[in-house]
């Protein structure tokens, strides 16, 4: 019997691979940054086309033997010049970034896509080899009775982020708390908050000053698509989509979500620092 992690490292390369070649042999794209890749992988001048691709070929993938939803995290960036591309065409803010999007796999196989005019989701229809529009325009609710957090990280956790939990799970307007839930996929987690509304954590710690999740194939398209979405995305310093990169497997702390349950949290961040 082979140990977890060789399997699941066997399908994280896999996945990557079919990926890469899928990519590279569409002629479309000219630069592409992977989680499993350490350097990026510019593409050969005759298969070279205008795009920029950053992806998580397979995030979550510590979940596949409990089966839970895994997932494809990817955004897409132009490039100003295929024929003399650099690494200065990754580095870009999210800002710039054209379109974004993940593939969820679970009880059915979900896509959900912005091109920067909204969200849309799309379910796979086995029988017909195709995605169809199951969800039109995705509008976030402007708050909502979620929080997703892994709470065995709160001995590490900052003022404003133990305060914030705190606040979900003893409201001071006397409203109902909110309910936790957290599966450990950022896919699955991301998806059930655009859906139904709430906030994602993933602050920085004492652990992982930095954050932990990486800023062009994780923070970037999620926090895209919130925004298409009519929610926010911030860092604990500022808009997400606003980070300008400087490593290609850069990390960053992430609250996205309901716009007023982040703009609860972005406040009790400017509180602190008012008060340093």
């Amino acid at each position: 019997m082979r140990e977890q992690g060789e399997e699941q490292k066997k399908l994280d390369v896999l996945s990557n691979e079919v990926f890469v070649k899928a990519l590279v042999s569409s002629g479309r794209t000219c630069v592409l940054v992977s989680e499993e890749n350490e350097a990026a992988i510019f593409v050969d001048a005759p298969l070279r086309g205008k795009y920029c691709v950053c992806f998580d070929p397979l995030d979550g993938s510590s979940n596949i033997d409990c089966g839970v939803s895994i997932g494809t995290i990817f955004g897409i960036y132009m490039i100003k010049d295929k024929d003399n591309a650099t690494l200065e065409d990754v580095l870009q803010p999210g800002t710039n970034m054209i379109a974004a999007g993940y593939c969820m796999y679970g009880s059915s196989c979900t896509l959900v896509l912005s091109t920067g005019n909204g969200v849309n989701g799309f379910t796979l229809d086995p029988s017909l080899g195709e995605f169809i529009l199951t969800h039109p325009n995705i509008k976030i609710p402007n708050k909502g009775k979620i929080y997703s957090v892994n709470e065995g990280n709160a001995r590490n956790w900052d003022a404003p982020t133990a305060k914030y939990v705190e606040r979900c799970k003893f409201p001071q307007d006397g409203s109902s708390p909110k309910s936790l839930r957290y599966i450990g996929s950022m896919v699955a987690d991301v998806h059930r908050t655009l859906l139904y509304g709430g906030i994602f954590l993933y602050p920085a710690d004492k652990k992982s000053p930095n954050g932990k999740l990486r800023v062009l194939y994780e923070v970037f398209p999620m926090s895209f698509l919130m925004e298409q979405a009519g929610g926010q995305s911030f860092t604990g310093k500022q808009r997400a989509l606003e980070i300008v990169p400087y490593e290609i497997h850069q990390r960053s702390p992430i609250f996205l979500g309901s716009y007023d349950d982040v703009e609860e949290i972005k406040s009790l961040y400017a509180s602190e620092s008012s008060t340093a």
